[in-house]
């Protein structure tokens, strides 16, 4: 059990929203749930266990007659969960023999502990990628997901899957209600347009960008400076040598050093927080998960 709970991790919202996890936070909605929300005078059909037993002494002998109060609750609600993983050619990199994060690997392990979180949430799940160049969708609900996704192993989708990948979640929109956690692990190599994340969050989804970039080629650059490397080329897997300058290494360094900075620049504008995945093990991204789960609560906590 424990080792089960270490693979998972908790699903906090921005902000309180209908559709959250069952007794954890409360929903705008009346309905069957734990928090009280008020009172109101019994109608017929009330069930007998939500009788108010202190309010109605009070208010029968105030009137000189019986008459029942029940409590009134919020809804206790399962959240909804929509996986988008990117599969894009560049997301093949790397061999998880070589030292360095394996983006097929973190994006498996990040499917693996998105889903058993939502699991433990009791939340739906929904799971979208285009890595045959064609809709992958499973809907929230659907019972397919662990045969589904077991079978997931193409990266050549285009590239402009993220674009595609939330046109389609907006125009099924009505599988994924206000509130619903969107996870996109993707390397956000190319950052796609603002414009798309602010319709994800015009539709009041809770979008969370998961990022998958190998530290010391992406977000930074080795000094190699004279040193012969090898470099794939993710669009057709060719392997070419190249042989760098001191100049040009560092000059590299510094580009995708700011490339870095000025993605999550941009995720902070748009009140995003990334998921930044610092390895491809599965203990390693359920660590980053939970890190993004305890900077949401401090979060919370501090605009109470």
């Amino acid at each position: 059990m424990a080792a089960s709970r270490r693979r998972t991790f908790p699903l906090v919202p921005r902000r309180r929203l209908v559709g959250v996890p069952f007794g954890e936070q409360r929903s705008a909605r009346r309905g069957v749930g734990s928090d009280i929300a008020g009172s109101r005078p019994y109608q017929p059909g009330d069930p007998v266990s939500t009788i108010d037993w202190h309010a109605t002494a009070r208010r029968s002998a105030a009137r000189g007659a019986e008459e029942f109060v029940v409590h009134t609750r919020y809804a206790d609600e399962a959240p909804r969960v929509a996986l988008v993983v990117d599969r894009r050619p560049a997301m093949a990199l790397y061999p998880p023999e070589l030292p360095w994060l394996s983006k097929p690997e973190a994006s498996e392990a990040a499917t693996r502990v998105v889903t058993a979180s939502a699991f433990a949430a009791r939340a739906e799940l929904a799971y979208l990628d285009l890595g045959d160049g064609q809709p992958f969708w499973i809907a929230p609900g659907s019972r397919a997901h662990a045969r589904g996704l077991r079978e997931r192993t193409s990266f050549s989708g285009p590239e402009d899957s993220f674009a595609r990948s939330l046109d389609f979640l907006l125009r099924h929109g009505r599988d994924l209600g206000p509130g619903t956690f969107v996870f996109v692990v993707s390397d956000f190599l190319a950052p796609p347009p603002t414009g798309l994340w602010q319709r994800a969050l015009s539709a009041r989804w809770d979008p969370v960008p998961v990022v998958a970039q190998d530290p010391t080629w992406e977000r930074s650059f080795p000094d190699v400076g004279g040193v012969v490397v090898p470099v794939l080329d993710p669009a057709d897997g060719t392997v070419r040598e190249v042989r760098l300058r001191r100049s040009e290494a560092r000059a590299r360094r510094v580009a995708h050093e700011e490339r870095f900075r000025l993605l999550l620049a941009r995720f902070a504008r748009l009140g995003l927080d990334p998921v930044v995945l610092e390895g491809s093990g599965e203990l390693e991204v359920v660590q980053a998960f939970l890190r993004w789960a305890e900077r949401r609560r401090l979060a919370r906590r501090a605009h109470r």
